[in-house]
């Protein structure tokens, strides 16, 4: 059988050869809206790791991999954290690292309560009034002066 992280490793020279890697800690906290999974080594320190885990606890994290695999590669030296754009072979890497996934999705604050769900069922019931109320009426433009036409001067 197949090597698992050989199956991950196929999709790497696609990866960056699509620009799909966001490298650095700050340049993935700009890029937040097209951030699909944020990346950490194994040997990330411990502050390291807690500090990614609250910046990018809204998207998924992956410890998986060494920053000399890293370094073997993509060429990036001494790099501990990666983000990867939104694009369909980062769905594709994503799906088979989830496995290595340590955080969990936050909670939207949005959640469907007992009291929530009845309010919504009781609105989802009543008909709608469709009555369309029109904007008042503006008083009647004034056509524009014609002139005549003036002769040339030369």
């Amino acid at each position: 059988m197949s090597n698992p992280t050989k199956n991950i490793e196929r999709l790497f020279p696609f990866i960056k050869r699509a620009r799909a890697l966001i490298v650095g800690q700050h340049v993935i906290l700009r890029s937040k809206s097209q951030l699909q999974f944020v990346l950490i080594t194994h040997d990330i320190s411990d502050r390291g790791k807690s500090e990614a885990l609250r910046k990018f606890k809204h998207y998924p994290i992956v410890q998986r991999f060494r920053s000399a695999d890293i370094l073997e590669h993509f060429d990036l030296r001494g790099v501990k954290l990666l983000g990867f754009r939104k694009s369909g072979l980062s769905k594709s890497l994503y799906a088979e690292l989830k496995k290595y996934r340590i955080n969990e999705p936050v909670a939207s604050k949005k959640e469907d309560t007992p009291d929530t769900q009845s309010k919504n069922e009781d609105r989802a019931s009543k008909p709608k009034n469709r009555t369309r109320v029109s904007p008042p009426r503006k008083s009647p433009r004034k056509p524009f002066a014609k002139r005549s036409p003036q002769p040339k001067q030369s």
